[in-house]
């Protein structure tokens, strides 16, 4: 069999013990079909090896990937299958879907929290507003010298109310942003943070060279990093805090800031099963309500397959 043979019928037999332990744990399968499935499984190597890498992925135990790893390469075949790669990622899902429900990680010691798809509303004690955006948490430290806000995690448009003695400050990821009376919206994206100023000015430094900052006005963007200040750089404002409406827009952004974005609008964790593909852009207008619906345009408009599994989605 020629190379890309063999690697169609991997993937179709990947995909059919996916969806044999999709029925299986339905709650609807019969004694009828966990017999099919043995009878499947018992049909050659190749399909009792989809079989268990698919408990695997389950099951979140990643050991019989790793077993038939060794055994392909005990053969001479040590090429990683797109099974495997998914065998691999699937070990984190578990606690990605734990911290993102709030049970552990920033979240569960937060002065404020909004749950996946919520967006809310904050007034706080000097008149300013904080919009939280989807599984964002948040904590609040007025005194007498600033008014200081942490962004644990998520994103938030803080609507300033001035104050001349009191500059109001949002820390986020090993940096802060400053400002007297704005708005400004912050985002803690995969890599970095993004501070987009819609109205006023703000200040940006790191609190690693708190000395070197970085000034944004109206329509102008600045991000930073652990090591990185980036200068402000012209933006549509609007356009980059759509999701207000409950729209995402986006113009050529790596498919896995744009995956993030959609992992605040749905349950479960969603896994990109090569890096390679996480660098893919994506273009378009999209409607926040309808997360799954973003999904398959992204599985019909890039060289992707999404599959989608109880607490799980993966794109490979």
């Amino acid at each position: 069999m020629a190379s890309s043979d063999h690697d169609r019928a991997d993937i179709a037999l990947s995909d059919e013990a996916i969806e044999w332990l999709v029925r299986l744990h339905s709650g609807r399968a019969t004694e009828a079909d966990r017999a099919a499935f043995i009878h499947w499984r018992q049909r050659g190597e190749a399909h009792e090896m989809a079989a268990r890498e698919a408990e695997a992925i389950w099951h979140g135990l990643g050991i019989a990937g790793s077993t038939v790893r060794r055994r392909e390469r005990q053969v001479g075949r040590a090429r990683v299958t797109r099974r495997l790669v998914i065998g691999g990622l699937s070990l984190g899902a578990a606690g990605l879907a734990l911290e993102r429900s709030g049970l552990i990680g920033a979240r569960l010691f937060a002065d404020h929290v909004t749950g996946v798809g919520e967006r809310r509303t904050l007034t706080l004690a000097d008149g300013s507003t904080v919009l939280m955006n989807a599984c964002t948490a948040l904590d609040v430290d007025f005194g007498n010298s600033e008014r200081r806000l942490s962004l644990l995690d998520g994103q938030a448009l803080f609507t300033v109310a001035p104050d001349a003695v009191r500059p109001f400050i949002v820390a986020a990821a090993g940096g802060a942003t400053r400002a007297v009376g704005t708005v400004f919206d912050v985002d803690m994206r995969l890599d970095d943070v993004v501070v987009t100023v819609l109205e006023g000015r703000v200040s940006v430094a790191r609190d690693a060279d708190a000395q070197a900052t970085t000034l944004a006005g109206a329509d102008q963007q600045v991000s930073y990093s652990a090591t990185r200040l980036s200068p402000a750089r012209p933006v549509d404002a609007r356009m980059a805090t759509a999701w207000r409406r409950g729209k995402l827009i986006v113009n050529q952004r790596p498919l896995a800031e744009v995956v993030a974005e959609i992992e605040r609008y749905r349950n479960g964790t969603i896994l990109i099963a090569n890096p390679a593909l996480g660098e893919l852009e994506v273009t378009g207008v999209f409607d926040l309500a309808g997360a799954d619906a973003i999904l398959d345009t992204i599985e019909q408009t890039l060289p992707v397959r999404v599959t989608r599994l109880p607490l799980v989605t993966i794109i490979r």
